[in-house]
């Protein structure tokens, strides 16, 4: 597998602490930033893509990655969570904001064999 792209993308959740609210917005942010436009012009399969998305929020047990894993348009997702992100207390409310990062890696088997510059 070769990766194709990467791109990053932010989230948050400012009332509800919803980890995977924020996580979600966060690989919607890195969707916005890109198109893979090199499946339709190659005539690639994108089922054969694998999509590596990983997640920091602050509270990583707290992301349902199944759910983020949901939201992606096309190939094989594999979402992680992890430390990272950041949240901002919000003491007169008794609750915090909660900031999510994301990092999209699409990837795809690419043999060089079946490449060559013109």
């Amino acid at each position: 597998m070769k990766r194709l792209i990467l791109e990053m993308g932010m989230g948050n959740d400012l009332y509800g602490m919803d980890y995977t609210k924020a996580a979600k917005r966060a690989v919607e942010d890195a969707f916005r930033h890109s198109t893979l436009s090199i499946f339709q012009s190659l005539g690639l399969d994108s089922a054969l893509m694998e999509v590596r998305v990983t997640v920091g929020v602050a509270e990583p047990d707290k992301v349902d990655c199944d759910a983020v894993a949901a939201i992606l348009p096309r190939g094989q997702a594999v979402v992680t969570a992890v430390k990272g992100g950041q949240n901002i207390d919000d003491p007169a409310n008794g609750t915090s904001h909660v900031i999510a990062t994301a990092a999209v890696e699409a990837l795809y088997p690419i043999a060089p064999e079946h490449w060559k510059l013109s």
